[in-house]
């Protein structure tokens, strides 16, 4: 194109240019990201080292908050320092990484979670059939299918993405790279990526979504029908939080992904993105254990036996 230039790195965008508010920003962030590696931590050093969560459901729990310290750690440490500094750049090739990384968490997310409520689901319609279903054989294959998905969608979409030509601008309206944000800054016909986009994602995430919904339908129907009020309530406390954070990320998800691609980006558009970048991880380990009873009496376990062997 004549008078246009080709783009060789990008620049990343801040909420604020004003210092006060970047620190604000970057101590904010700090802080979530400590706390979902943390609280993540926690939850796969009990979940291993307590043979009474030897289960299913905190196998693919363990996974989850894995997959959640990764995913939160490709886009939080970039964005703060971006925040506290002027260097703004991101070379095209750390963008590309970002992208795939971020779409393979993001997919692996929404399969685990979908995995989760097929086990609760199992467990509570099936109870009989739960060992037998939910072997280790059937949970490793579904996390390794899982993360093979990831690989295959996070390939697709980021060479579908950097086979365009960039020279309208090298001013990315996020704080990390992202697919939609970097097609507007698109010379190339971007028709074809929108299309794979939009289609993929009703597919898989519309596909996945679905079933979750089903699932727990199926699980209320069940539950509704247990004689004790206990059960009931027991069985309620294990599917509401998954249904929090299934809710809260596949919407926010959606609120990206499948709306028209607009050339007049707004700062809720970074704040959307937050909220399928780092608040599911964050929220995980806040929901799942504070709210669990197994998993507080496994943390007391684990302290008393580590208090107790100091002692001795």
């Amino acid at each position: 194109m004549p008078n246009s230039t080709t783009v060789t790195e990008f620049l990343l965008m801040r909420f604020s240019d004003v210092w006060e508010l970047r620190v604000l920003h970057a101590m904010l962030f700090l802080l979530m990201y400590l706390s979902t590696l943390l609280g993540n931590l926690l939850i796969v050093t009990v979940t291993t080292f307590d043979k009474n969560l030897h289960t299913p459901m905190y196998f693919f729990l363990r996974n989850l908050s894995v997959l959640d310290m990764c995913y939160i750690s490709i886009t939080v440490p970039k964005a703060c320092t971006i925040f506290l500094f002027d260097n703004r750049a991101i070379s095209i090739v750390e963008c590309a990484a970002q992208i795939f990384l971020v779409v393979l968490c993001a997919i692996a997310e929404v399969l685990f979670l979908t995995i989760m409520a097929y086990d609760r689901y199992v467990a509570i319609c099936h109870p009989l059939h739960y060992p037998v279903i939910m072997n280790p054989r059937f949970c490793i294959q579904m996390t390794l299918a899982s993360i093979f998905s990831g690989l295959i969608y996070a390939s697709v979409h980021t060479g579908n993405t950097f086979r365009l030509s960039f020279c309208h601008s090298n001013v990315v309206h996020q704080f990390f790279c992202d697919i939609p944000s970097l097609l507007k800054l698109s010379c190339s016909d971007i028709l074809i990526n929108v299309v794979i986009i939009f289609f993929s994602a009703l597919v898989i995430v519309g596909s996945c979504f679905f079933f979750i919904i089903m699932s727990y339908v199926r699980i209320f129907s069940a539950v509704l029908k247990f004689p004790n009020v206990g059960e009931r309530r027991k069985a309620f406390s294990t599917c509401i939080p998954h249904i929090i954070v299934v809710t809260v990320f596949v919407t926010s998800v959606n609120s990206v992904y499948m709306k028209p691609t607009s050339n007049s980006p707004t700062v809720q558009d970074m704040i959307i993105s937050v909220f399928y970048s780092i608040v599911p991880p964050f929220l995980n380990p806040i929901i799942y254990s504070l709210r669990n009873k197994q998993i507080k009496d496994a943390v007391r376990r684990i302290m008393r036996r580590i208090f107790y062997s100091e002692k001795q």
